[in-house]
């Protein structure tokens, strides 16, 4: 007779959800037919070493697997990165965690920090007078190597100094503006651009930059359209389409 118990099917559950997150990272960066590869390699691996029990296969199999994390780690470091950053983001965190951030946000509301309604404001303007943006708002963390891509601001947050930059004949509007402890820090940053083949294709490539920061990071990214002044919100490797200003401003707010 097996004996099946609870502590089995939570180890099945937790292969399956290790697996699904894995197949998930490798379909968002394009790398969906590896994961295929791979699969099907520790499914051989498995039978070779267990079922059939073949010793120099189950050998040359063990140093091939050995071998191969090691680069796998080096070939798909950026997923790995963002698999960890993933299950540490605070949509995925215990109970505990929800509490505390909930408490936090009552407590960090726009009335407490004006520069949550500068930023506010100037996305509106924008968006009214469809002059394309991209905001990116750092939380917690560091976000120096795309802020040395740009150029050096630190300035005061500031609604009319929001839309200068972003104003279609300034030399920096074509780049993203990254705000970090409450001010402007740089502007004309280059970012890394999301693969993801569910993006609608109507959206810019704007929108592709602040999808592959939220995808890296736990920053908030604020995008204008052009075209049609919609403003949408990257964050967690999520992208929100035409948000209103009442969620703009709470998810501004949490950040800041």
């Amino acid at each position: 007779m097996i004996d099946f118990g609870i502590k089995d099917i939570i180890d099945i559950v937790c292969v399956a959800l290790l697996l699904y997150y894995v197949y998930k990272l490798m379909k968002e960066s394009g790398s969906l037919n590896v994961f295929y590869g791979i699969l099907v390699f520790i499914v051989m691996w498995i039978l070779v070493s267990q079922v059939f029990e073949m010793k120099l296969l189950q050998s040359i199999f063990d140093r091939l697997m050995s071998v191969g994390v090691l680069a796998l780690i080096i070939l798909f470091q950026e997923e790995i990165r963002r698999f960890f950053l993933t299950i540490g983001s605070q949509r995925k965190l215990g109970f505990i965690t929800r509490l505390f951030m909930r408490k936090r946000k009552k407590n960090n509301t726009s009335e407490e920090n004006p520069a949550v309604m500068k930023i506010v404001r100037a996305c509106e303007q924008m968006s009214k007078n469809k002059v394309g943006a991209l905001i990116i708002i750092e939380h917690r963390m560091s976000l120096t190597d795309i802020i040395n891509s740009g150029e050096k601001v630190d300035a005061i947050i500031s609604a009319p100094l929001i839309q200068n930059i972003f104003f279609k004949n300034s030399p920096l509007h074509d780049g993203a503006m990254i705000i970090s402890h409450n001010r402007i820090t740089a502007a004309g940053c280059i970012l890394p651009v999301s693969h993801d083949m569910n993006i609608p294709k109507e959206l810019g490539l704007r929108h592709r930059a602040a999808l592959g920061i939220s995808q890296q990071s736990d920053a908030l990214a604020v995008v204008v359209s052009e075209e049609n002044g919609a403003i949408s919100i990257a964050r967690r490797g999520e992208l929100q389409h035409r948000v209103a200003t009442e969620d703009l401003e709470s998810q501004i707010a949490e950040i800041i």
